[in-house]
């Protein structure tokens, strides 16, 4: 009988420590479908005590939809009619655009001057480039460093697509793809948004790929 309580105590630890790593698995898959095609690792670090940790073994988990996908975050965890925001730190590891030699101001960024760097997305600042699309043909605002990571505020960027522009309009779901017709309403560089009034009047939004095209995924 004396050694029961230090059983209990264990199996409890025990209890705890499979509960802890089943929330935080469940968090880390959230985090790492939210950023498929950004980050290629997502560390998830619970913050909140156990006593707020959803009581059920698949809570649903959820974002506002203007939330920050990195850093320091509330997410919503809801079983069934119980909801909890549990307070979480996320670490997002993946590639961004450095300068790869000093670029003067007014210059054109190109793949010559250009690279990208592996590491914490969560620790760059604002506004951070992702991909090197952002930043090709773009004209620098400011001189930059051999590996001064490249915001879009550092750059001006070239109008991919115009406002009255007859453009494309590629729409794509799960197996199929539709292209149709239709004139731009706004100006627009690559990767931006840009709003497309179609030929039956309807007003449909996408993004502006490097051919011009608009992509809509349905």
């Amino acid at each position: 009988m004396k050694r029961l309580p230090a059983t209990l105590a264990t199996v409890l630890m025990l209890l705890s420590a499979s509960a802890q790593a089943d929330v935080t698995a469940g968090l880390t898959a959230f985090f790492a479908q939210r950023l498929a095609g950004i980050s290629d690792e997502v560390q998830v670090t619970v913050k909140s005590p156990q006593s707020n940790w959803p009581a059920c073994d698949n809570p649903a988990y959820s974002l506002p939809g203007n939330a920050r996908l990195w850093g320091n975050l509330s997410v919503l965890a809801r079983c069934a009619n119980d909801k909890r925001y549990l307070q979480v730190t996320v670490q997002a590891y993946g590639e961004y655009v450095v300068a790869s030699a000093p670029v003067a101001r007014g210059s054109e960024l190109n793949d010559g001057n250009l690279r990208l760097q592996r590491g914490r997305l969560d620790q760059l600042p604002p506004r951070a480039m992702l991909s090197l699309d952002q930043a090709r043909q773009s004209q620098t605002l400011r001189d930059l460093a051999p590996g001064q990571t490249l915001t879009m505020s550092m750059v001006r960027q070239p109008w991919r697509v115009k406002a009255g522009q007859r453009v494309m309009v590629i729409a794509t779901g799960q197996g199929f793809s539709v292209n149709s017709e239709g004139q731009a309403l706004n100006n627009a560089a690559v990767t931006q948004n840009a709003r497309v009034r179609m030929a039956n009047g309807q007003v449909v939004s996408g993004t502006v790929d490097n051919d011009g095209n608009i992509l809509i995924t349905l």
